[in-house]
């Protein structure tokens, strides 16, 4: 047995760009001559919201979907453990590290062109992804579809504001939150589903060519759907920002998902004992510009927005889940010998929970009033726990009852569901509408550096608890003890989630 470690809020928050078609002179016309009061509905406004939300789909499902293929992408390619770790991290650090930068293009040039600009290279870069005839070549062209993953992604979130009135964004809020919130889940079942189907014999290619019709069908509805969008101030590209906030994330990210692989080698230690120096580097140095009338990439003011930096790390212990994703997989595969569609057949339960506690989210949150954020998170707790318990119980090898095991993982799926589009919603709504692109890059940098510390941190107490050992039991208990990390995780989520969901806190927030 192997084991493998792995609307508009206000008329002038919107920028008409060219090509001007008919429906942006409409648009133009309406903005001109409607009073400064006056809300203009593009009537395309939800059918544009579908397309982004495909590219806010597309980047985080190609960091998911690979963890249940890895077997034969390692298998495939006659790749080493380190090639298999660099797919996986390679794509999560570049990503995490340019969502920032990906949301200021937007508002700098336009949430549509950026859009089209980074669509496009995900189509070519997952082309070459699927064309792959190397390990080398494979962690390249991941890197190429991180890059412009991170470009796509934000201009959904972005968008929100500029395409939706204040009466319908927080249900469009809830969408992007539900569609984010999926994008892990069905990454696992598509992952398995694509290499077990093995169509024309590509296998693992799959899992990276599936992108290709998504993204022309996206690019060509896009098109005429999507408006050009930005602040009514363009912002200059704070370069220097950039850099700084780059060197400041790579120096945490990198030897987090690098670090135990290797041994924790000098590098890795001291990488992270400079983080704090980038860190304090990139604060002083936005502040610095803000005071001389520059455009700071992140306005340190934007942070004290009340709860806001509470909410970012309320979202940190959600993605914990990463970790759960990555050890079930191992676990299915081998500790009870799944092959990679069983294992991906085996996430429906938690799929059933997600798509029910996101449907009904808001109606949980009217019931639960301003604790709504934090029972979704004591609910996937105890469905954390629940698990851990019957898989403890379980001899190794064997599969724990199936009539207990499905209600509690459908309890951890119900449990994201009613959190990650509350809290997707309370984060956005608590900043001005110009700040949206930016907003929207952070929301998806912090989800992605989330999702690579709960990775390496509970990946690595996964691989610590197992040791040497490669028999089931060994990867049960180590599994066990990965679940009940996780549900601390999101016990403490719970506890900075409290309050967050007031409305009229948010309301006052957003002023």
């Amino acid at each position: 047995m192997t084991i493998y470690r792995l609307g508009l809020t206000q008329n002038t928050d919107v920028h008409i760009g060219f090509p001007t078609d008919a429906k942006d002179r409409a648009v133009t016309t309406m903005v001109a001559a409607a009073p400064a009061e006056t809300e203009v509905l593009d009537p395309s406004r939800w059918a544009a919201l579908v397309v982004l939300l495909v590219g806010a789909f597309l980047a985080p499902l190609d960091f998911f979907i690979v963890n249940v293929a890895m077997p034969s992408i390692t298998a495939g390619l006659h790749a080493t453990a380190a090639n298999a770790q660099m797919v996986i991290s390679g794509y999560a650090v570049v990503y995490s590290v340019s969502l920032i930068t990906g949301g200021r293009l937007g508002d700098i040039f336009g949430r549509k062109s950026i859009f089209l600009i980074g669509l496009a290279g995900f189509a070519l870069a997952s082309a070459f992804c699927g064309l792959a005839w190397s390990p080398l070549s494979l962690i390249f062209a991941r890197l190429l579809q991180a890059l412009a993953a991170a470009a796509m992604a934000p201009q959904a979130l972005a968008s929100v504001h500029a395409l939706f009135p204040a009466r319908e964004r927080g249900r469009a809020l809830s969408i992007y939150g539900v569609t984010i919130g999926l994008s892990s889940i069905v990454g696992q079942l598509l992952g398995g589903a694509l290499v077990g189907a093995d169509i024309g014999g590509l296998g693992w290619r799959l899992i990276f060519l599936i992108n290709l019709p998504i993204a022309v069908v996206a690019f060509i509805a896009a098109i005429p759907l999507l408006r050009q969008t930005h602040g009514h101030v363009r912002p200059r590209l704070d370069v220097g920002g950039v850099v700084l906030s780059a060197l400041a994330l790579s120096a945490f990210v990198v030897p987090l998902v690098e670090g135990r692989e290797r041994g924790w080698p000098w590098w890795a230690i001291l990488m992270l004992l400079t983080t704090p120096f980038f860190v304090e580097s990139f604060r002083r140095y936005e502040t610095r510009l803000a005071r001389v009338g520059g455009d700071p990439l992140i306005p340190m003011d934007l942070l004290q927005s009340p709860g806001l930096l509470r909410g970012l790390g309320a979202i940190v212990t959600l993605y914990a889940m990463a970790a759960f994703f990555l050890t079930y997989s191992i676990w299915l595969q081998g500790a009870l010998g799944f092959t990679a569609f069983q294992a991906g057949l085996s996430i429906l339960p938690l799929s059933v929970g997600f798509l029910t506690g996101s449907t009904f989210s808001a109606f949980f949150g009217r019931l639960a009033g301003s604790a709504a954020p934090s029972a979704g998170f004591v609910l996937s707790a105890c469905g954390l726990l629940v698990t851990a318990a019957l898989v403890a119980v379980s001899p190794g090898g064997v599969v724990p009852p199936w009539g207990l095991l499905a209600p509690a993982l459908t309890a951890i799926g119900l449990g994201m569901g009613m959190t990650l589009p509350t809290m997707v919603r309370v984060i956005v709504e608590r900043v001005p509408a110009e700040r949206g692109g930016l907003v929207g890059g952070i929301v998806n940098s912090t989800l992605q550096v989330s999702a690579a510390l709960g990775v390496a941190v509970l990946g690595g107490l996964f691989y610590t608890a197992l040791g040497a050992n490669t028999d089931a039991a060994s990867v049960s208990r180590a599994f066990a003890i990965t679940l009940v990390a996780v549900a601390v995780c999101h016990a403490g989520g719970a506890a900075m989630a409290a309050g967050l969901g007031n409305r009229r806190a948010v309301q006052l927030a957003a002023r």
